[in-house]
């Protein structure tokens, strides 16, 4: 039963991501035409996509591979690649993003990173590559002794997370400021909340009930792969399984 209800809780969760990339790249083709990589508007369009699904989507998938129970059997190692190997996939297609944004800035002469949005959103990326590189050194790589592994393991567990809300709170000051940008001499402006605002503001709120549900899920102690010789609330999930 147990089980049943955290695939249940997997399924929505995959929906609501998929939705959260499927509206944003709604939002940049319905009102702001569509996308490109020739360093115009259109290449900008590019990085709300990328971003969201890079830094929120697939970040998430990555960080979620050990709430699976069947990691929480047999060898490690087949499911440590996994979870470095989506952290990758998202770290591409964070840097992509960037790529798009900053080509396009240089493009039209605007200044980078002058914005609390562009500061969290390099703060989250920075911290990611660090991030994934003490993973891969420490965690992956089979120097580290056991006392190094588990002195870092909460410190990697604490950051994982925190990237993550960062993200989230660079996707919704994102939002926000392309809103500002582009409605600032519109017809109808933001605080009328013309379709744009409506439809960007509802990505948004999605974006923060997905990553919200990834945080209950990483803390929620009965979904954690339970440690060699220690009983936790999450032994009976896999007892279930077995």
């Amino acid at each position: 039963m147990a089980e049943g209800r955290f695939y249940l809780l997997v399924l929505a969760l995959s929906s609501l991501g998929s939705v959260c990339v499927l509206f944003t790249v709604y939002w940049m083709w319905n009102w702001h035409g569509g996308f490109a990589w020739d360093g115009s508007t259109l290449m900008f369009n590019c990085h709300p996509v990328l971003m969201v699904a890079g830094m929120v989507v697939v970040y998430s998938a990555a960080s979620l591979v050990y709430r699976l129970p069947q990691s929480w059997v047999g060898p490690k190692l087949p499911w440590k690649v996994a979870h470095a190997s989506l952290h990758l996939l998202a770290f591409l297609l964070t840097v992509l993003g960037l790529v798009a944004v900053f080509r396009y800035h240089n493009s039209k002469h605007i200044a980078n990173l002058y914005s609390l949005h562009s500061w969290l959103g390099i703060t989250a990326v920075f911290l990611f590559a660090c991030q994934w590189l003490l993973g891969f050194a420490v965690f992956l790589l089979p120097w580290a002794s056991l006392q190094l592994r588990s002195l870092l393991k909460p410190v990697h567990v604490f950051f994982g997370a925190s990237i993550l809300a960062l993200a989230m709170a660079s996707v919704i000051s994102g939002i926000n400021e392309k809103l500002f940008f582009s409605l600032k001499n519109a017809t109808r402006p933001y605080s009328s909340l013309p379709g744009e605002a409506v439809f960007a503001n509802s990505t948004g709120m999605l974006v923060v009930a997905f990553g919200l549900l990834v945080l209950y899920l990483l803390q929620a102690s009965s979904w954690k792969r339970p440690e060699v010789g220690v009983t936790t609330e999450g032994q009976p999930l896999l007892r279930e399984r077995e």
